[in-house]
């Protein structure tokens, strides 16, 4: 009893392919299932599966054949490579983004967080406050006011 009559495309009501394979798409899906693994070996595992849980396996089994169909070697590998390497291209991708803004946001000079906090902190560091990288800080001050200082 092959449960559904492909020639026919009819389906019994006591077949046990009757409620996963009952449209259309679910005959194409049917053939295929059946033309990679049998319909005689699909019938045998779902009468040795709940119910309930029949409908996953059966559409697991028509992923699989679908694959397998178009990539008869590797079948469904062949996407989770695919998708494995597209998450590897992604977050190197994505590293590279975060590295990029983290450059972006640096900013131009650093300067001492305990300005005003204390006393203490004022006589350790001098010059608290004042540019640790780039420029003599003239610019800040203006030159004329800077000449006629020193």
């Amino acid at each position: 009893m092959w449960g559904l009559q492909i020639l026919a495309k009819d389906v019994l009501d006591e077949c046990i392919f009757a409620p996963y394979f009952d449209s259309d798409e679910g005959t194409a899906n049917f053939e295929s299932v059946h033309k990679i693994f049998g319909a005689n070996n699909i019938s045998k595992l779902l009468t040795n599966i709940p119910i309930e849980k029949r409908a996953n396996i059966v559409f697991t089994f028509c992923l699989e054949a679908q694959a397998r169909l178009q990539n008869p070697v590797y079948g469904c590998m062949s996407e989770i490579y695919a998708l494995q390497n597209q998450v590897i291209t992604l977050e190197a991708e994505l590293s590279s983004m975060q590295a990029q803004v983290a450059t972006q946001q640096s900013p131009l000079y650093e300067f001492d967080l305990n300005i005003g906090s204390s006393q203490e902190a004022a006589d350790q560091n001098t010059f608290a406050g004042a540019p640790v990288r780039g420029g003599d800080g003239k610019s800040l001050l203006g030159s004329s006011l800077i000449d006629n200082y020193f």
